[in-house]
């Protein structure tokens, strides 16, 4: 266990690097059976709450979707002591409504990942972990409510579906994600929601949209992603200024007990 504890974990997405809205930041070192996390990680203070800072493709965007360590980065999280995981990331639209700009808090999603690894449990434990639910409700619920005392356009509910990267889709793919029932379209959900499950963090993705996917005849560039990005960072970090110190309180959710019926 490192001397640093944090209660609270945000593992940033495309554009999400800085840390500067905590006080008092100390970069760790960590270390893992799995290798190491993306980058060092900053644990800060806000309003009172101890919060983990680790940007997931590292501080210089340095590490694409399908390299991330994902094992690393939430084992890392779990060693600091976080029990709840919240993900800002940058996803396509597969539906009109869902505008660039507007923030989606998804309640499902669907892996169309290729070559990751996905468990801690590949080893003498075998588990077998429930993802009827992927995300924390307590979570949910509360994002959603301080998405909307801050009049930030946002969706309460949606299916995710993840793509290995880091290539963009073909307009075939598209077409078939949105004929699946898909909302929003990203990279880096998979493994991370499944792995915080497996060690029984609350976890979920804030995720902003940066453009309509392919479907729409408008093909997507990363400079159109960016420019994007830089409006979206800012609604992000109002939306953890007043979220944080909501969750210095115990856990209302079953999260920490997803082991119970899991392992064999």
């Amino acid at each position: 266990m490192a001397s640093c504890t944090a209660e609270i974990g945000i593992l940033g997405g495309s554009g999400f690097y800085d840390p500067s809205l905590f006080s008092s930041v100390s970069e760790v070192k960590m270390y893992t059976p799995f290798g190491s996390p993306s980058d060092l990680i900053s644990v800060g203070e806000f309003k009172g709450v101890k919060v983990a800072f680790l940007p997931r493709h590292g501080k210089r965007h340095t590490i694409p979707p399908h390299l991330i360590n994902y094992r690393a980065n939430v084992l890392a999280m779990r060693d600091l002591g976080v029990k709840r995981i919240l993900a800002p990331s940058a996803v396509g639209s597969l539906k009109e409504e869902m505008k660039p700009g507007d923030l989606v808090i998804p309640d499902q999603f669907i892996d169309f990942t290729k070559g990751r690894n996905y468990t801690f449990y590949d080893g003498a434990v075998v588990g077998h972990f429930s993802l009827a639910d992927p995300f924390c409700p307590e979570l949910r619920k509360l994002s959603a409510e301080t998405a909307k005392e801050l009049n930030i356009p946002f969706h309460r509910s949606a299916t995710y579906v993840c793509i290995e990267g880091p290539r963009f889709s073909t307009k075939a793919e598209s077409r078939l994600f949105r004929g699946w029932g898909a909302e929003i379209i990203g990279m880096t959900l998979v493994p991370e929601v499944s792995l915080a499950r497996e060690l029984g963090i609350c976890y979920t993705t804030l995720a902003t949209v940066t453009d309509y996917d392919v479907w729409a005849d408008q093909p997507v560039t990363a400079e159109e992603v960016v420019i994007t990005l830089k409006s979206n960072v800012e609604k992000v970090k109002s939306l953890l200024a007043k979220l944080i110190p909501k969750l210095a309180k115990e856990r209302e959710c079953q999260c920490s007990k997803s082991a119970e019926h899991a392992l064999v």
